[in-house]
């Protein structure tokens, strides 16, 4: 029987498995955009802080003073497979009804990758035991975490977890968080390599990304800011929830008299998550919220930074 931790303690156990990569040094180009693992002096004169995210000023900056390397976290390996054999390559036609183009790899890839990431896309593979498992089992040599996803309607979900659980130690749970579903997470391979497993839906995929895979890529890159960051805002419009759930309400953010953030249309599209700038987040323990209430917004800057 699966677990079913409220998202906060999913995310807990997600951090535990995500440990920060080791540090080593690279050369300047390869090391733009990665997080400095040490303080650089120029004699006595601090002028690259441990911690900070490696920008181009930081780099003319080291080779003015003569460095060609920088001490780094280095970004994080993030191999994502979809498995399910009715999903199509885009480009490709459907062949009857139950095909659906393959969406989450391509989503999930650039997604890690904004997270500051080296995301590597592995293409869609027919729903078979012992190919899945030869897949992973080859992925493992260059990854620091692996991301799974299935099809839209979860028909992959028992395969991919009787494969993760051949090769390693894995929970499965229900986080109790509305249109959501079953995830897999834990430690494979001779390395324990982490991996989660995300569900098929692209729309929830989407939000896992967010919510749960992004923090585990920040931390293991030692990055500053491994969460989004989060403002208060105005409600333009009514929204219901599920009691006992969390929800992750797809939004824009505005200024009009203040900061207004106004729940878009089609949640269950994949176009409002596209459009969406920010999250409402919706308390487990909430039912809702009227217009004009103060909500707590996540930010969505879609970047690197």
């Amino acid at each position: 029987m699966e677990q079913q931790p409220s998202v906060e303690e999913l995310l807990a156990n997600l951090l535990d498995i995500a440990s920060p990569l080791s540090p080593f040094d690279m050369p300047l180009l390869d090391a733009h955009g990665a997080t400095l693992a040490n303080d650089i002096f120029a004699g006595e004169r601090l002028v690259l802080r441990g911690g900070s995210r490696i920008r181009s000023t930081q780099i003319g900056l080291a080779a003015s003073i003569g460095l060609d390397r920088l001490p780094t976290l280095p970004h994080p390996r993030v191999v994502v497979i979809s498995a399910g054999d009715d999903l199509v390559e885009p480009g490709q036609p459907l062949a009857d009804s139950e095909d659906e183009f393959e969406t989450n790899s391509w989503m999930l890839t650039t997604a890690v990758r904004e997270a500051g990431a080296n995301g590597y896309r592995v293409h869609t593979i027919p729903e078979n035991h012992e190919q899945l498992r030869e897949v992973i089992e080859d992925q493992l040599v260059r990854a620091d975490l692996i991301v799974i996803s299935g099809e839209r309607h979860d028909e992959s979900f028992e395969l991919i977890t009787a494969v993760l659980k051949e090769l390693g130690e894995i929970t499965t749970v229900r986080p109790k968080m509305s249109e959501s579903g079953l995830h897999n997470f834990g430690l494979i391979g001779p390395d324990k390599t982490p991996v989660i497993t995300i569900p098929g839906d692209p729309v929830v995929a989407g939000i896992a990304a967010e919510i749960f895979v992004r923090p585990m890529i920040r931390k293991m890159a030692g990055a500053p800011n491994i969460f989004r960051n989060q403002l208060k805002a105005k409600l333009k419009s009514s929204i219901t929830a599920t009691p006992g759930e969390s929800g992750f309400i797809r939004a824009l953010l505005s200024s009009e008299n203040g900061v207004i953030a106004t729940p878009l249309e089609g949640q269950s599209d994949l176009l409002s998550l596209s459009d969406a700038n920010s999250f409402i987040i919706v308390p487990e323990n909430s039912g809702g919220f009227k217009a004009g209430e103060v909500v707590d917004v996540m930010v969505l800057d879609r970047s690197s930074n």
